[in-house]
């Protein structure tokens, strides 16, 4: 009959939780592409503002931006898979 190993004393080389690596979107290139993406939209807004505001779609803007926030927002707190767990941090 051989021993077990007692669980609470197995050594682990790797730490539970690995760094990973830095986001896109807070390097160089990230923030570069996002005040390109934002000077390119506010231009192209300023060239198109009377077809924009005079055809009567921006009534769906902020159902649009709703969607919107919950599409991309949901990274911040765990996504869906956190759902149950108990902690809403």
């Amino acid at each position: 009959m051989t021993r077990q190993p007692d669980p609470s004393h197995v050594h682990h080389d790797q730490p539970e939780h690995a760094p990973r690596p830095p986001s896109f979107w807070r390097s160089r290139a990230g923030v570069y592409l996002i005040v390109a993406l934002a000077a390119g939209g506010l231009l192209l807004g300023f060239e198109h503002r009377v077809h924009i505001l005079g055809s009567g779609m921006l009534i769906w803007l902020p159902l649009l931006l709703c969607v919107g926030m919950h599409f991309f927002m949901h990274g911040g707190h765990g996504g869906h898979g956190s759902h149950g767990k108990g902690n809403d941090e």
